[in-house]
């Protein structure tokens, strides 16, 4: 028994002791670090049960959601007695019973501008498990702020890619997230996997590898995905490689960084502010409620709805009286939408349909809306008999 691991422990990581490249000393850095894992969901699965079976001492766990039937799919941390919990407590309890020795923090009302250096810099390296364009830019600086290396990765249908950001290695630091991604694609351009899909066993082979480099860094051992973008392709069963450099002019890493503190990442990435108080202040003009969608419906006899998802996604639930056009098909097929009616087009979630309201007001439509929210916020606000995805 040493000072650091006790002799279940010794027993427990006995596998990992033996191999020349871990050895005791490894496996006591092990114990000895902690790891920020933000996320607990297809990505933080199986990243923190991965590091909690291989001994790191201490995880943080990073989420304000809860458990939901549609996240049992994919994300392992959690079972189906866990729905309606927190994530962060069903992942706790999970890392626990398999590996008791493991000390959990829990920061259950996830990360903001205000908090998220304070968190950060408790941890030697983070590992990110996010979904969203403004928390990874948020993510990024803090670590850059703060100095702590960031594992990356995103996943998406069928494929994914890993890189590590802001690593360290002979005094010469890596790139970051925003030498990869300099400006945040266009709000709604790229649809989340709520909106897209994500086929369930992808996130396991993303989180892994993001596993595998935070073992290796704490470790020191092996050549890292510092500076190489590891892409992958399930359904070819391929990976690829990019080069990735440390760009001088980076903002936030380069030679005269003009990030010198966090900013608006809602903003930032052009998308309202979540902390809004009034909910107009968080839609755009041409915008409208479930609930002023039911009042229209109601009044006004001559309202044309368009659904603008997949036929698969309207198999689940739809609202009726719907007219059906995939976003996809809306360029060709836009002529069926009367000119003389008013129009309100959504989708699963509202960023699809925005697109689609965009489209039709370039090509002349003057009364058209988009239902916020989605299908999913009619079915909270209107109508909660329909199935929910």
């Amino acid at each position: 028994m040493t000072d650091i691991l006790s002799a279940a422990e010794l027993a427990r990581f006995n596998r990992h002791i033996i191999l020349p490249q871990v050895g005791l000393e490894g496996q006591e850095k092990l114990k000895l670090a902690k790891v920020l894992c933000i996320g607990t969901g297809g990505l933080g699965s199986p990243i923190s049960l991965y590091l909690s079976a291989a001994g790191v001492g201490t995880i943080g766990l990073v989420d304000f959601d809860v458990v939901d039937d549609s996240n049992l799919q994919r994300q392992i941390a959690h079972s189906t007695a866990d729905i309606g919990r927190p994530k962060v407590e069903s992942a706790r309890d999970t890392l626990l019973g398999i590996n008791p020795h493991l000390n959990v923090n829990l920061h259950g009302d996830g990360i903001r501008r205000d908090n998220v250096r304070d968190i950060v810099s408790q941890y030697d390296l983070v590992v990110d498990g996010t979904d969203n364009f403004p928390t990874r830019y948020l993510v990024n600086d803090a670590c850059v702020l703060e100095d702590k290396p960031l594992i990356y990765a995103s996943i998406f249908q069928f494929e994914g890619q890993a890189t590590v950001f802001n690593y360290r290695e002979s005094d010469t630091r890596g790139p970051c997230y925003r030498c990869l991604y300099p400006e945040p694609p266009p709000p709604g351009l790229v649809p989340s996997c709520a909106e897209g899909g994500v086929l369930g066993v992808l996130p396991g082979v993303i989180g892994v590898i993001q596993a595998t480099e935070a073992v290796k860094i704490i470790l020191g051992q092996g050549t890292t995905l510092s500076g190489r973008l590891l892409l992958y392709d399930a359904m070819q069963m391929k990976f690829r490689e990019v080069t990735l450099r440390r760009d001088p002019t980076c903002p936030a890493c380069g030679d005269h960084p003009s990030i010198g503190d966090l900013v608006e990442y809602e903003q930032f990435c052009g998308l309202p502010p979540t902390e809004a108080n009034e909910e107009e202040e968080a839609m755009a003009e041409y915008d409208i409620t479930p609930v002023q969608l039911k009042t229209m419906m109601d009044t006004n006899q001559d309202l044309y709805v368009l659904d603008v998802r997949e036929p698969y996604e309207i198999a689940i639930c739809a609202i009726a009286g719907t007219h059906k056009i995939p976003l996809g098909q809306i360029a060709e097929r836009y002529a069926e939408v009367p000119t003389d009616r008013d129009i309100v087009v959504h989708c699963k979630m509202g960023g699809r349909s925005a697109q689609a309201v965009e489209f039709l007001q370039g090509k002349g439509y003057a009364n058209v809306k988009n239902l916020a929210g989605g299908i999913l916020r009619w079915i909270d606000d209107v109508d909660s008999s329909l199935q929910t995805y």
